[in-house]
């Protein structure tokens, strides 16, 4: 259960996530995807919600400390997962707040996630 961070190949940092995530498992993948985004100039992220079943109470999730500091190192994010998790996904990755693209997209749609973060931004 998680966050982990999969790889990074071809400037896409990969995430796992599964199961109920808790801040704490967050915070420690914020801080391993951190050290990775600050050595490359540009990077996507693909977040893969995997038997993912929400957000547990408790911990600081208001905290924007990661977004402030790594932002500027990231190009787009995509994430994948079932389509029930969509809406809340997406208010949860700040979608039109922050100054990149962010997309979800359904479990099937994993092509087409790879292909879209493979596009230039606009």
């Amino acid at each position: 259960m998680g966050a982990e961070i999969v790889g990074i190949a071809d400037g896409i940092l990969t995430v796992r996530i599964t199961g109920k995530l808790t801040q704490p498992e967050l915070r420690a993948a914020q801080n391993q995807m951190a050290a990775s985004l600050q050595r490359q100039s540009k990077t996507r992220i693909l977040v893969l919600a995997e038997d993912f079943q929400g957000w547990a109470q408790g911990g600081d999730w208001g905290d924007l400390s990661f977004q402030m500091e790594n932002d500027p190192f990231i190009e787009k994010m995509a994430i994948v997962g079932e389509k029930k998790w969509e809406d809340l996904a997406l208010i949860f990755a700040a979608q039109g707040l922050r100054k990149f693209p962010v997309e979800y997209f359904q479990t099937a749609d994993l092509v087409k996630a790879r292909a879209w973060l493979a596009t230039a931004s606009v």
